[in-house]
């Protein structure tokens, strides 16, 4: 499962250079990904075991595979990329030279859109902390070289021309950041994906397990709203998706209804009020000019 076609709504791919994960809030209660985990691990398949995604499993649970980054480098189709469905690229466990490989390849594949989700935007905004960014720049840059020196394919001569030619390549034009909201609790999690440079800044509402009332959603620019499925699902309740349809709207950013759930994902459609909503956002990034001299 490096990568493979997916199902989701608003996504065309899954790229998974790092499994496992550990359950930090009510919206893990009923992770598929952990419920698939081990159904995987019986499989055989690399990086996978049968042990639940508690903290204390993580050390076994949570794998880096560098044998899978440069998968996408190898897709020539321009397409939507979902990193990391099978785990979270921000987990605690995973390093920031680990992170950088990652960004290094999304930046080598200007053609694709990476989007990463995560539960943990404040460690994601301790990588991209304002002081060291010129450093973690470098370090991006760096593993591109790398894997261009190996031999990976890419676009262009040496490094990609969006590369060589911006003065800063952070924010990436192609990579959207994103985090989960799943109801009041959470809701903290959007003040740190604020501080993350990003083309695009997006909010995934699933499972939406309550209201969601007085969003901030200055610096985002697209909401995506989903219901809970499998067994053992908590009910969504129809005002809760109209009150984030409305607050996204005022904000001028994107809202996508993925699902009402239900004992299967499909089950209860997506049509809200009699229409479905589908909408994608733009890409935005800002100019900046503090990378140094690098290439």
């Amino acid at each position: 499962m490096s990568s493979t076609s997916t199902a989701i709504e608003w996504t065309d791919a899954t790229w998974n250079p790092v499994t496992g994960c550990s359950k930090v809030s009510e919206g893990c209660r009923n992770c598929y990904a952990a419920a698939l985990a081990p159904r995987l691990a019986a499989m055989g398949k690399d990086g996978y075991t049968d042990l639940p995604w508690t903290k204390k499993n993580a050390p076994l649970n949570v794998h880096m595979h560098a044998d899978r980054l440069d998968a996408p480098l190898r897709w020539a189709k321009p397409r939507k990329i979902f990193v990391n469905s099978m785990s979270d690229l921000f987990h605690e466990l995973v390093p920031f030279g680990f992170v950088d490989r990652v960004f290094a390849v999304m930046a080598l594949a200007p053609r694709h859109t990476f989007q990463v989700l995560t539960k943990r935007p404040e460690r994601m905004a301790d990588y991209f902390d304002p002081g060291e960014l010129p450093e973690r720049e470098l370090a991006i840059l760096g593993a591109a070289k790398e894997f261009v020196g190996k031999g990976a394919p890419h676009e262009g001569k040496g490094l990609t021309e969006h590369l060589r030619d911006r003065d800063s390549i952070l924010p990436l034009p192609n990579a959207w950041l994103g985090t989960s909201v799943e109801d009041g609790r959470a809701v903290e999690r959007i003040d740190h994906l604020r501080r993350a440079p990003a083309a695009v800044r997006f909010l995934s509402c699933e499972p939406l397990i309550g209201p969601l009332d007085g969003l901030d959603l200055e610096g985002v620019h697209w909401v995506i709203v989903g219901g809970e499925s499998g067994r053992g699902h908590r009910p969504i309740e129809a005002q809760w998706v109209r009150d984030i349809r409305t607050q996204t709207g005022a904000a001028g950013a994107a809202f996508f209804f993925k699902q009402w759930g239900g004992a299967k994902p499909k089950a209860g459609g997506r049509e809200l009020d009699g229409r479905t909503y589908d909408e994608m956002p733009k890409a935005r990034v800002a100019a900046r000019d503090s990378l140094p001299a690098a290439l």
